[in-house]
């Protein structure tokens, strides 16, 4: 039986411009530039979940989940309302960022399997206010009934947070194969890779618009001879410390970047909303804790128009929410949070109806 939450209620958990130079091609209009959240669904109960991604026609999602005794990110599927989840290999190593084929027929994931069957090492940073980021030995991987499973990148490093384009078989991905974190696309079947973003810095989890025209990302770029060395040192030691990330959008080769946040928290986990006219991501922007002189990790959702750059707030909650992604016809939104849990970092899926 799946749990029905309103979004007014309130969550006590522990857990954590300008010009815009682009011309949009909107694939369709919403009815108002104003979004609420209506009646919220808990889809998932037990488990550490999270990254839950619809299918194209939209009757299952995808997400990444460590359960039944794993102890590191497995792939799960499930109906887009909870029912039948189901693993989506049974091997060894640790998953994640999984997303659906065009025809839903094959499922893409990065895994750690081919670095070997142990999970891998949890990175906990030495400032319990902080966190790292682990870069682990993950490459891409498809799977789907007839051909099982194939790996498509075979560059030892980071390769995941992929995702495809609305109409071509491409998928776009992150990759420190050139020895920064850069963007990149290739075929459905790994060939023909093309580089997308060139700056030194982090660039990472991409989404192509509807249209397929452009792409969102999240990003930072050290602008400092301390900051530089700071990337230096964390690219040479394969984690990515604690830095604030802003959310840019450009067209899809990467040329004609646009910054659409400017807070110095950490803005990611973006996507698009069907119009091709709204990003939705997740920001700890409004947590500024005084005491350590730093953002915490309480964080929110928030929808922005890329040409008016206005922004709303659309979870509040004292507790971590976040991986927003709106249905492909622009009437639901799934997301990862904190909320309605006994355990305080349990991480669950959750659904929630959109007003606009």
């Amino acid at each position: 039986m799946k749990k029905e939450i309103t979004n007014n209620q309130t969550w006590y958990p522990n857990f954590l411009s300008g010009y815009l130079g682009i011309i949009l091609l909107i694939s369709g209009c919403s009815n108002s530039d104003t979004f609420t959240l209506g009646e919220i669904t808990q889809l998932t109960f037990s488990g550490d979940n999270g990254e839950a991604y619809f299918s194209t026609d939209g009757s299952h999602l995808v997400f990444q989940s460590k359960r039944n005794g794993n102890e590191c990110d497995k792939i799960y599927t499930m109906t887009s309302t909870g029912e039948n989840i189901v693993p989506l290999v049974q091997t060894d190593g640790a998953f994640t960022c999984a997303y659906y084929s065009l025809d839903d027929q094959t499922i893409f994931f990065s895994s750690t399997l081919a670095d070997g069957p142990d999970c891998p090492d949890v990175y906990k940073h030495p400032n319990p206010h902080k966190y790292i980021w682990p870069l682990r030995n993950f490459e891409i991987f498809s799977y789907n009934t007839n051909e099982g499973l194939k790996q498509l990148t075979h560059v030892p490093g980071y390769n995941a947070e992929s995702t495809v384009h609305p109409t071509e078989e491409k998928i776009i991905f992150t990759s420190m194969r050139n020895g920064d974190i850069d963007l990149y696309e290739i075929n459905y079947d790994g060939s023909e890779l093309t580089r997308i973003t060139h700056d030194f810095g982090y660039d990472g989890g991409a989404f192509y618009s509807p249209n397929g025209e452009q792409i969102v990302w999240r990003g930072w770029y050290p602008s400092t001879p301390k900051e530089t060395e700071q990337w230096s040192e964390n690219l040479s030691k394969k984690y990515i410390d604690a830095v604030p990330l802003d959310i840019y959008v450009a067209n899809r080769d990467g040329s004609n970047k646009v910054r659409l946040t400017n807070n110095d928290a950490t803005n990611w986990a973006p996507s698009w909303h069907p119009d091709g006219n709204h990003i939705v991501f997740s920001s700890n922007m409004d947590d500024w804790n005084t005491e350590y002189n730093t953002f915490g990790h309480n964080f929110e959702i928030y929808i922005i128009n890329i040409r008016t750059k206005k922004l709303e707030r659309l979870t509040t909650n004292t507790t971590f929410d976040s991986f927003p992604v709106f249905s492909n016809d622009g009437k639901q939104l799934v997301f990862a949070s904190n909320r309605n849990v006994e355990n305080p970092r349990q991480t669950n899926i959750f659904k929630a109806d959109i007003n606009n």
